[in-house]
């Protein structure tokens, strides 16, 4: 990929030092040149495959809402143009028109050209816009869509064997021949939800009804729901699946999948619940592009930033991020991980569950079943000589007391808590019954974070919020001066929703004199948060509205996951 580097130097797409930092990341994350440029945000795919395109010769094509006759979609079958990333979309002279994401794959090229048995004109897009073409092109002419099939069972009478509903023994099934339909359903609706880039599906038993929600972006929306007749087998397939007892239902089960989906591999993580209308699913879909951010697109601004990487760095001491489920501390931990692996370092970590697998990095699975539970972990990874733990949760006062002597003897550790805000973390671990002085020797800073919805690219347009919004907000004049409001107005890209994505907002503490003398103090979270704040904090509010003045997201959503600072 050196003459893709330096033609986007020549372009003025890059600078070389930007190219320097891309190809290391590259090499020490074993990702393509392209891939590791996008993710430090240097270029856009779109200018990568432009690059990518006239560097080899081809035409770039645009597939952004262009229609292809349904007679040319028909000529390459769904499974090989899902299979190699590809699209035809014209004909002409007996020569088929075909969009590739990889300019140098001619082993597909070939293999196209064989099936096909004709010749064919190679075009190049990104392989984000050739899957969203098939996707609207295949499921025009197929009607593969979840939508299509929860109708297909509506209105076909499917002979199910099932015990009469009685609202709680919804698992005393027998799935039969007819299983069939069911397996095909449940595939689309995870294909559907990758599709999507949902992060949960959740299957939810009522009286009269079968509820499926996906969560996108950290909002729940609801599909069509299929009938209440279906849930048995639909709970016995995804039993299976995840490897459960299916006779099982009187209690909580927890199982994994591994599946092909919309292209990805995916590992699905399965709850069973029981509520009182029968059992109540949710499959985390834990996508493994999650984890490969590093840092630098984390959304910390500048100063942050270099303060962050800085604490990583440090060779002892416990760094902690705090924020609800949900918030993104996991994704903010591996993010530090993966700036840190390297062979020189060994890095172990103790979760619950572990949901990503990390090359190079010792990763240990909680089981409180045999006794193995986060202190033991930590007492039994000392004697590994790590220079790097993670734990999981610091959720009681041995877990804590533990990683704090392990950040006394020499190891830099990171690790989540439950807490509202940065300097709550501090009052927090005094409450598990950590000594103050302890907390204050120990903790080399704290990082609270939440997730908001970033502004659609495809839809955004400029906005001008009313004057009582501002004044809501504590939006100063100075800063009204100086904003690019924006709005989405809602696409097909992001759903009719305005939004794509998220993006962390964070609240930094660092523990300079000031804060460490009142930690040992035992200060109350207030005065911490005040001394935290004149010594250059900025607060998850405060960043919020800097990321709403720059036109990322919106008023609403900051409203939605902090509060204004006092």
């Amino acid at each position: 990929m050196a003459n893709l580097g330096n033609y986007l130097i020549k372009s003025g797409v890059l600078g070389p030092e930007q190219l320097q930092e891309a190809e290391t990341v590259a090499s020490s994350r074993k990702l393509p040149l392209q891939d590791a440029i996008i993710q430090l945000e240097y270029a856009s795919a779109e200018q990568i495959w432009r690059a990518m395109a006239k560097l080899h010769g081809y035409e770039y094509y645009d597939l952004d809402n262009v229609p292809i006759p349904p007679e040319v979609v028909e000529l390459v079958p769904e499974s090989v143009a899902r299979e190699n990333a590809v699209i035809p979309f014209a004909e002409e002279d007996g020569r088929l028109k075909v969009v590739v994401s990889d300019p140098n794959d001619f082993e597909t090229f070939d293999k196209l050209k064989f099936i096909l048995n004709r010749d064919i004109e190679v075009c190049v897009s990104t392989k984000e816009k050739i899957l969203e073409a098939i996707n609207r092109n295949y499921g025009q002419t197929e009607g593969e869509s979840a939508d299509s099939m929860l109708q297909e069972f509506t209105d076909t009478a499917i002979d199910f064997t099932e015990t009469e509903d009685d609202g709680g023994s919804d698992d005393d099934e027998v799935v039969d021949e007819s299983s069939a339909p069911i397996v095909r359903l449940i595939q689309l609706m995870i294909t559907e939800a990758v599709q999507l880039r949902a992060s949960d599906i959740h299957v939810e038993p009522f009286e009269d009804r079968v509820r499926i929600r996906y969560r996108i972006d950290g909002v729940l929306i609801e599909r069509d729901s299929p009938p209440r007749r279906l849930l048995s087998a639909l709970l016995s397939r995804i039993k299976i699946l995840a490897k459960m007892d299916i006779a099982e239902r009187r209690r909580t089960q927890d199982g994994r999948i591994k599946i092909t989906a919309g292209g990805k591999e995916l590992d699905l993580r399965v709850n069973m619940l029981p509520t009182s209308h029968g059992q109540s699913c949710v499959m985390r879909l834990l996508d493994k592009d999650n984890i490969k951010v590093g840092v630098r697109q984390l959304g910390l601004s500048e100063g942050d930033f270099r303060t962050f990487r800085n604490l990583i760095r440090r060779p002892n001491g416990i760094l902690l991020v705090t924020g609800p489920t949900g918030s993104g501390k996991t994704t903010t931990l591996y993010a530090a991980l993966n700036e840190l692996n390297r062979p020189d370092r060994k890095i172990i970590t103790a979760e619950d569950p572990v949901e990503y697998y990390l090359p190079g990095i010792n990763q240990v699975e909680v089981r409180h079943s045999i006794g193995l539970d986060f202190s033991k972990i930590i007492k039994a990874m000392l004697r590994q000589a790590p220079n790097i733990i993670l734990v999981g949760e610091m959720r009681d006062h041995e877990t804590a007391s533990m990683g704090i002597q392990a950040s006394l003897t020499g190891h830099l550790v990171f690790s989540t808590l439950h807490t509202n805000d940065a300097p709550g973390a501090v009052t927090r671990m005094v409450d598990m019954g950590v000594p103050a002085y302890l907390v204050a020797g120990s903790v080399i800073g704290i990082m609270a974070q939440r997730l908001v919805r970033v502004i659609c690219t495809k839809c955004k347009q400029p906005f001008t919020p009313t004057d009582a919004q501002i004044e809501t907000a504590q939006i100063t004049p100075e800063q009204v001066a100086e904003a690019t409001f924006m709005k989405g107005a809602g696409c097909s890209h992001c759903g009719n929703s305005g939004y794509r994505g998220r993006l962390g907002i964070f609240e930094l503490m660092t523990m300079t004199a000031k804060v460490r003398e009142l930690a040992f103090a035992g200060a109350s979270t207030q005065d911490l948060r005040k001394a935290a704040i004149k010594n250059g904090m900025t607060t998850l509010y405060d960043d919020g509205i800097r990321k709403v003045l720059q036109g990322i997201t919106t008023l609403d959503e900051v409203f939605r996951v902090s509060k204004i600072s006092e």
